[in-house]
């Protein structure tokens, strides 16, 4: 099928490819035959989109594609998936009259508006507080994204792309220097992506398994325990170094959330990406908080803050699909302006 409001929206992670349709002339944006492919099993962005849409039939006229990675140029590498792509030869490829191309945070930051409260649960802060900006939006899975959010509902929003996962990070505490030492040993610098998101957590595992011993870091061969795994067993209890491991996750998670907060000057951080949603009591009775606020004479600034996890299965794919209305909407104008001028 192929109608003029017709488009494919897309969020290209490390580990899966996540498609759907949607219908840009509806009132609100919808995501029509969602589907999630696993990256493994395709060799490029192009054969799993030319997959997806040979299932649905679909022949879209434009579409928005949320990826892991910068978006400036028109050579697109992903950051923790080997595949990369010319932007315009894949619009040729799939026949496109229009590709936008945005960060996968940066999809997730264009949902935050969109979202119901069902979508959403509240840290802290009031349950029915309205959305306000700037927002800081940032969450760990295959790696760490942060976008930021501004703008307010009648003005319009607009999001600034960022690759905030990838500063340095900053230990605290012994524990946390020891988790340094090992992850320094390992990949030579450490930044907040390399603790959270899922091989983070697997590290923090490996590394507090090992203590001051930094032979599992410098051996290329050593087997680390996987991250759901790790989460199942702090759950249940009985593994101490898991416990320890997920504490410490949400820990310095806390920190570099106050960090972004502070940084954009947020009134809300909202937490998103596939790993937090699974431990949310856990969460809440760590350290997050106490680390949210740990910024010293800013502590009571912080405070006001208003903190929420997003909950919604595919916010990069309802942000892609924002973000495209938007850009629909530019174009509109910049054609009507471009014909007032001609006249």
């Amino acid at each position: 099928m192929r109608t003029n409001s017709l488009a494919m929206v897309a969020d290209i992670g490390g580990t899966n490819a996540r498609f759907a349709l949607t219908d840009l002339a509806a009132p609100q944006p919808q995501l029509l035959q969602q589907q999630s492919l696993r990256n493994a099993e395709f060799a490029s962005l192009q054969h799993a989109a030319e997959h997806y849409l040979a299932q649905v039939g679909a022949k879209p006229g434009r579409a928005a594609i949320a990826v892991a990675c910068p978006v400036g140029s028109d050579e697109i590498r992903l950051t923790n998936r080997a595949w990369s792509f010319s932007r315009r030869e894949l619009q040729r490829r799939l026949q496109l009259e229009r590709l936008h191309l945005l960060n996968d945070f940066g999809a997730v930051a264009w949902a935050v508006p969109a979202l119901a409260d069902g979508d959403l649960v509240t840290l802290h802060g009031a349950h029915d507080a309205p959305l306000s900006g700037p927002v800081s939006v940032l969450g760990p899975g295959t790696g760490l994204g942060v976008a930021m959010l501004v703008g307010d509902a009648a003005r319009g929003w607009q999001v600034v792309e960022t690759e905030g996962g990838h500063v340095s990070f900053a230990a605290l505490g012994d524990e946390e220097q020891a988790i340094a030492r090992w992850m320094t040993a390992k990949f030579g610098r450490v930044s907040n992506e390399r603790l959270l998101c899922g091989a983070g957590l697997s590290h923090i595992d490996g590394a507090l398994a090992a203590g001051d011993d930094l032979s599992s870091a410098l051996d290329a061969r050593a087997q680390f325990r996987d991250p759901a795994a790790i989460v199942e067993a702090a759950l249940d209890g009985h593994d101490l170094i898991a416990r320890r491991t997920l504490a410490r996750f949400c820990a310095v998670l806390g920190s570099v959330a106050g960090d972004a907060a502070l940084i954009h000057g947020a009134r809300t951080v909202m937490i998103a990406g596939g790993i937090v949603p699974r431990f949310l009591p856990f969460l809440r009775s760590s350290a997050f908080r106490e680390r949210f606020l740990a910024k010293g004479r800013f502590a009571a600034w912080l405070e006001s803050v208003t903190i929420r996890v997003i909950t919604h299965p595919n916010p990069g794919l309802l942000g892609a699909a924002m973000a495209l209305r938007a850009a629909t909407r530019d174009d509109a104008g910049a054609a009507t302006a471009a014909q007032r001028s001609s006249a």
